[in-house]
């Protein structure tokens, strides 16, 4: 590893959800985009699991992700199928929030 790559890891602040793949993946990447304006959303699928971030937060509201399914959706039903993922997390019953500042 070069030192050019080591000092651009220390200015990754990518934060999201990892989510294993299945049904409510796409109604996540859907919210995902509506809940965060002006964001680039980044969606690596790996086939087994789909890594969904952005840069510095990223928040997923339960009115949005029952509207992208179709259907009510329990904040804790993401944590079920929430195998990993990068930052910090702050959950409620009404929204999840993955965020992370790095400081030097």
């Amino acid at each position: 590893m070069s030192k050019t790559t080591v000092a651009e890891g220390y200015r990754n602040n990518r934060v999201g959800p990892i989510l294993r793949a299945g049904p409510i993946t796409d109604g996540v990447i859907e919210a995902a985009e509506e809940d965060n304006p002006g964001k680039e959303i980044r969606v690596d699928d790996k086939i087994a699991y789909v890594r969904i971030d952005t840069d510095g937060e990223m928040i997923l509201r339960r009115e949005t992700l029952e509207r992208a399914l179709g259907r009510p959706f329990k904040m804790s039903e993401l944590e079920v199928n929430l195998g990993s993922f990068a930052g910090r997390i702050e959950t409620t019953d009404d929204y999840v929030r993955f965020y992370y500042e790095k400081t030097l």
